[in-house]
């Protein structure tokens, strides 16, 4: 993170994980998860990087390399996208769009540096150049009734469907879904833009913004669930975030026989739960005595107490899931796409 940036998060009584940088909350944590049910809110996403792609070949590389139709995305479209290993594994996950003629790729922060030295060494001869913008590019969203207006109020363009960009300068701004916003600009240009934000959506910490990732099923691949699932485990097909119609990229044999044969037993699910769990941590049920049955991926205080999670499940256990082994606390779990 850009040191004047967190300075300035700072002196706006912003308070921070001393482990992981991510920003916890402006003073009032509980507040501002009550407040992201029914109101406006604005959160520096400092749990996520940014690598830019640029050069003749970028296009090319990047289709070759992710489950997405790269070659498809086009000016003023978003996608989610995949980097599997071989066997089929992700590795990590994007929200990828372009940028002229350069594409940018918002991932965990946990993963950024090393996913681009490792995709770096499948760049070969390929006029293709990686660039981490991560301390000069800053990410932030919004979410709420009065988001459009507020970026309006700070001078922002509102795209108007789902996974589509707006820019303004060299400001991009993204429309995840009916009332979520990702703005990535320049980070001289941040302390203006918050001002003007701010007079419509009140400043939250990561934890808010993970708790509407749970609420909308966002799955994002974190250092903790790094090579656990396959793409269709985690429902990533079904945000668009796989294509079966392009060519080869690593593990696409393994994730299209997946698809084609039908044998996902495990998927996306909601969990709730009275207990405090992290992403990573395995799950257990007492009908499967001989192993995890599935895995925690995104997890969030809940605003009615509590906390709530995204999980990859095996189905056919979801109704008996405990956390952390079978004797562990029970959780409820609810299937995203049922």
């Amino acid at each position: 993170m850009n040191p004047n940036w967190r300075s300035f998060l700072e002196a706006a009584e912003g308070n921070f994980d001393s482990a992981s940088s991510d920003l916890l909350n402006f003073g009032d944590a509980a507040g501002e998860l009550q407040a992201a049910t029914t109101q406006t809110i604005i959160t520096p996403l400092t749990h996520l990087g940014l690598i830019e792609v640029n050069g003749d070949d970028a296009k090319t590389f990047l289709h070759s390399q992710f489950t997405s139709d790269i070659n498809h995305l086009a000016e003023g479209k978003a996608q989610h996208s995949g980097w599997c290993t071989a066997k089929g594994r992700l590795q990590a996950s994007f929200l990828a769009w372009r940028k002229g003629d350069s594409y940018q790729l918002a991932l965990a922060a946990d993963l950024q540096e090393a996913t681009q030295k490792r995709l770096q060494m499948f760049v070969l001869r390929a006029k293709v150049k990686l660039t981490a913008l991560t301390d000069s590019t800053v990410l932030l969203g919004v979410a709420g009734p009065q988001a459009a207006e507020a970026l309006a109020d700070a001078g922002l363009p509102c795209p108007a469907e789902a996974m589509t960009t707006a820019q303004e300068a060299d400001n991009t701004v993204i429309r995840l879904d009916a009332s979520r916003f990702v703005i990535v600009a320049p980070q001289e240009a941040m302390a203006n833009l918050w001002q003007k934000l701010t007079v419509k959506a009140r400043p939250a910490g990561v934890p808010v913004w993970r708790w509407l990732d749970v609420e909308a099923a966002y799955p994002l691949v974190t250092l903790a669930t790094k090579e656990e699932f396959v793409p269709q485990m985690a429902d990533f097909e079904k945000i668009g975030g796989v294509s079966f119609q392009k060519g080869c990229y690593p593990g696409q044999e393994i994730v299209a026989r997946t698809q084609y044969l039908g044998k996902v037993k495990r998927h996306l699910f909601r969990l709730r739960s009275a207990h405090a769990l992290k992403a990573g941590d395995p799950l257990f049920s007492p009908d499967n005595p001989d192993q995890s049955c599935g895995t925690v991926m995104t997890v969030a205080p809940a605003p009615s107490g509590g906390f709530a999670a995204l999980a990859v499940v095996q189905s056919n256990f979801a109704d008996n899931v405990h956390l952390e082994s079978r004797e562990g606390p029970q959780v409820e779990a609810v299937a995203v796409n049922p």
